[in-house]
């Protein structure tokens, strides 16, 4: 499930800012954000251009964050991010969340193409984008300085369709 972003998750915000295992493809230094920092960022997590929601358990517990940024209702597209506890990973969490994520930019936003980047050699994520539909469009090669060496940059996209192959529409559902 995700909702909006609240005060109460800074705290396990912070657990994943601060996991060097979960930010290790990150080239933002989310090591050093302090809670004043989460807060400043949850506060300002929903505007017409970026809306950053919570992966929330069944009982509304924070377990990551889902993002659509840089919303373009002239191109009509987005760009997908995702972000989860370490405790949260390997539970369903991020497949419900992003099926839930794809679902609003598509019907609610009126998008026509959700893209995302990920560092190549983040094969666990890059294979989790391919499983929930999403599309290799390119490489930048050498374009993130990422832990004192460049590395590639993968970009990956899903187009709102009608389900026939090929087809897309922005009068139908995914």
């Amino acid at each position: 499930m995700i909702r909006r972003l609240e005060k109460k998750d800074a705290e396990r915000m912070l657990e994943w800012m601060h996991d060097e295992e979960i930010n290790h493809n990150f080239s933002v230094d989310f090591e050093s954000h302090t809670l004043e920092d989460a807060i400043n960022f949850i506060e300002n997590s929903f505007d017409e251009k970026n809306q950053h929601f919570a992966v929330v358990d069944e009982d509304d517990i924070y377990q990551g964050s889902i993002s659509l940024k840089n919303i373009s209702y002239t191109d009509y597209n987005a760009e997908y991010a995702i972000v989860l506890r370490r405790d949260a990973l390997g539970k369903g969490y991020s497949q419900e969340a992003t099926w839930k994520i794809l679902e609003y930019a598509f019907n609610e936003l009126g998008l026509y193409k959700v893209y995302l980047n990920v560092l190549e050699g983040n094969k666990r994520a890059r294979r989790f984008y391919e499983k929930m539909g999403f599309k290799p469009e390119g490489v930048f090669e050498e374009h993130k300085y990422v832990q004192g060496r460049f590395h590639n940059l993968c970009w990956y996209a899903i187009f709102k369709t009608n389900g026939e192959k090929g087809e897309k529409s922005r009068d139908k559902s995914i």
